[in-house]
């Protein structure tokens, strides 16, 4: 039994649904004021940015929110994390990262 814990651990990587894997942001609508909370995968969300010998220099992900309940206008949110995916930078284009 313990080989067969082994081979799915294997399979199923990282504890992906743990909270060592999630970067939660929450963000306020320009427009209308609606906040919105959101959680990035830092497992699957995050695209890989490669220097000079084919290395990974950084992490990067964009998310487009949209409310629910006013307006339902585009907030677009970048991230960037560095290698060890920790966020170094952050920018919003249309809302206003508030306090989750």
């Amino acid at each position: 039994m313990n080989f067969l814990k082994r081979l799915s651990a294997l399979f199923a990587g990282r504890d992906q649904h743990g909270e060592g894997s999630s970067f939660w942001i929450t963000v306020q609508c320009d427009h209308c004021g609606e906040v919105i909370r959101t959680r990035v995968d830092l497992i699957n969300d995050l695209s890989a940015e490669y220097g000079e010998g084919e290395t990974v220099t950084n992490y990067f992900c964009r998310k487009v929110l949209i409310g629910r309940q006013r307006c339902f206008r585009p907030i677009e949110v970048m991230l960037k994390f560095d290698v060890h995916r920790k966020l170094i930078d952050q920018q919003i284009t249309d809302g206003k990262f508030v306090a989750g």
